[in-house]
C-alpha cells in the first residue's frame, strides 16, 4: 500500500495486488450508491469485510459518504422553508453523483478515494 499525501492529509491510497473481483466490488459499491444510497455498500461490506481489506476500505468510505450526505439532504430539506434549501438540495445531489463517479474511476485504478466533505463515522 502506497500513500500519496496532499497538504498533510492522506487524499488517496494506492493498493497493490488487487484482484479483478475485488476491483469490481469496489467499483460497484460506488456506482450503485448513486441509485440505491448506502444499501449496496452496506451489503458488500457485510459480505466481504473479512475477505478483502481493499473492498472493506472502499465500502467503509462509501458508507461514510452516503451517511454524511443523508445528513446534508435532511439539512437542505429543513432549509427549504426559507427557500435556500432548494439550491442546497440540488448542489448536494450533483456533488453526490460527481464524487461517486470519481471514486469509481479511482477504484478502477486500485486507489482508495477519500470523499471530501465526509464525516468518518465508520472506521
Amino acid at each position: 500500500m502506497e500513500q500519496n499525501q496532499n497538504s498533510s492529509t492522506i487524499a488517496e491510497v494506492k493498493y497493490a495486488n488487487v484482484s479483478s473481483d475485488e476491483r469490481t466490488l469496489a467499483i460497484l459499491c460506488h456506482v450503485l450508491s448513486i441509485f440505491f444510497w448506502f444499501i449496496p455498500a452496506l451489503i458488500i461490506y457485510i459480505l466481504k469485510k473479512d475477505d478483502s481489506p481493499y473492498v472493506a476500505e472502499h465500502t467503509k468510505e462509501a458508507l461514510n459518504f452516503q451517511i454524511t450526505f443523508v445528513i446534508y439532504y435532511i439539512i437542505s430539506v429543513v432549509l427549504m422553508l426559507v427557500l435556500v434549501g432548494i439550491f442546497i438540495f440540488f448542489a448536494v445531489w450533483a456533488a453526490s453523483i460527481i464524487f461517486c463517479i470519481i471514486a469509481a474511476i479511482k477504484a478502477n485504478d486500485d486507489i482508495l478515494y477519500r470523499y471530501p466533505l465526509t464525516i468518518r463515522l465508520i472506521k
